[in-house]
């Protein structure tokens, strides 16, 4: 099995490149889903999360936080999921976390460059 460079993690997943790989896709894992997406769509993703938080929660729901209420659409027009407030905030962490360490190692490379 290939080797995996770890690019950030959090208690619901983890996001991660493989090390031979010419792909510039980032893989994405939380729950029992994977996703396979550039920076770009990561971005997206992202942007998604946020708009996701403007919806509200089903009131009569005795989960509270926990109930997954929320339709989170994917960077695939043609996916969507159900979570709760608590995975969004996680999937939001996981998202922003990836891409802070991407730009900076993009960075980092441009610096190393010149």
């Amino acid at each position: 099995m290939e080797q995996v460079k770890t690019i950030y993690t959090n208690n619901f997943g983890i996001s991660f490149q493989w090390v031979y790989s010419n792909s510039k896709l980032t893989q994405i894992v939380f729950r029992d889903v994977g996703f396979h997406l550039t920076q770009h769509e990561i971005e997206i993703f992202l942007e998604k999360t946020i708009d996701a938080k403007m919806q509200k929660t089903c009131g009569d729901c005795t989960a509270g936080n926990n109930c997954r209420s929320i339709l989170l659409q994917t960077p695939s027009n043609k996916v969507s999921m159900a979570v709760s407030m608590i995975d969004l905030g996680q999937i939001e962490d996981l998202l922003k976390g990836t891409l802070f360490q991407l730009k900076l190692d993009n960075y980092i490379e441009e610096m190393c460059r010149n």
